[in-house]
């Protein structure tokens, strides 16, 4: 079992920059791929970015790649989600997510997922 806590959302200016952070319990967090996904208002939920149990890998949405960079560091179990020019369509409830595994693939669906975090906002205001 695996708990994931968000934080780090917040309210910035189109163009700004945020960082998030996705904190799990438990000793196996070496043990998971790790995404980052959103859900706008009206909007399904949608894939932004995941890293391999690793770090040796990364995958992005097209609209977030070089804008957005996610990270991670095993030995805090904690994940990142860097966001850099910001715009106002970003604006969403990010949600982190683990993925059982320690293959390089990562998943790009959410029923790939086995742990949910409860969402942080962001918003980005143009």
């Amino acid at each position: 079992q695996v708990q994931l806590v968000e934080s780090g959302g917040g309210l910035v200016q189109a163009g700004g920059s945020l960082g998030l952070s996705c904190a799990a319990s438990g000793r196996t967090f070496s043990s998971y791929a790790m995404g980052w996904f959103r859900q706008a208002p009206g909007k399904e939920r949608e894939f932004v970015a995941a890293i391999s149990w690793n770090g040796g890998s990364t995958y992005y949405r097209g609209s977030v790649k070089g804008r957005f960079t996610i990270s991670r560091d095993n030995a805090k179990n904690t994940a990142y989600l860097r966001m850099n020019s910001l715009k106002p369509e970003d604006t969403a409830v990010y949600y982190c997510a683990a993925q059982r595994t320690t293959a390089q693939a990562m998943g790009v669906t959410e029923y790939e997922y086995d742990y949910w975090g409860q969402g942080t906002q962001v918003t980005v205001s143009s």
